[in-house]
């Protein structure tokens, strides 16, 4: 069955961690709705690419930018099975509003899938909602995850860590792993088809 998920993003998310699970998600028959606070559908977010080129943290680029798809006001956080918390730096901004806050609490309380990758944590965090959870983040995150009262797990940039309905992973090179993980706690199932060469 098809899953409604809202996605919570802001100006300079990270490139590959918006734009990879938006539309995979969707390539396989979710409903995604994209939000960011103060803005409509249609207008879009600026995104930043962060990569790892050798040196102490990441670099970062300017990425696309990445349209709207809902209106922030609008959305009722209730009418949604899931939520994906995107990394970059918007996580950083974005939980100074009460609104934001409110829409994550609901998703932990009530027991929701939430897919939280790289900076999401700090989103996770200033909601309450890692508290006694095992959880990955980028590492410079780790101590908030602490802070909040849940247990930073530090795995290969590779892994995701699943603690109940909460997917987290340390950035964007473990979509491959973060994404399948994520789909099993909302309870996809893909069914593989042979593929014939011809």
């Amino acid at each position: 069955m098809a899953a409604q998920i809202l996605m919570l993003v802001g100006d300079f998310v990270e490139d590959y961690e918006v734009m990879v699970p938006f539309q995979a998600l969707q390539m396989i028959g979710h409903t995604v709705h994209a939000v960011c606070p103060n803005k409509k559908s249609g207008e879009f977010v600026r995104t930043a690419v962060h990569d790892f080129e050798g040196d102490q943290t990441y670099s970062e680029k300017p990425g696309h930018r990445f349209t709207l798809n809902a209106t922030f006001a609008e959305i009722n956080p209730a009418s949604y099975d899931a939520l994906v918390i995107p990394g970059g730096r918007a996580p950083e901004y974005i939980r100074l509003n009460a609104d934001v806050i409110n829409i994550v609490q609901h998703f932990a309380n009530a027991n929701k899938p939430i897919a939280a990758i790289c900076h999401g944590a700090q989103l996770l965090a200033a909601a309450g909602a890692v508290r006694g959870k095992r959880c990955s983040a980028y590492p410079a995150c780790g101590p908030e995850v602490t802070a909040a009262g849940g247990q930073y797990v530090d795995v290969p940039v590779t892994e995701a860590v699943v603690d109940g309905n909460l997917v987290t992973a340390p950035a964007w090179p473990a979509h491959p792993r973060w994404l399948a993980e994520f789909l099993k706690v909302l309870g996809t199932r893909i069914e593989h088809a042979e593929l014939l060469r011809v």
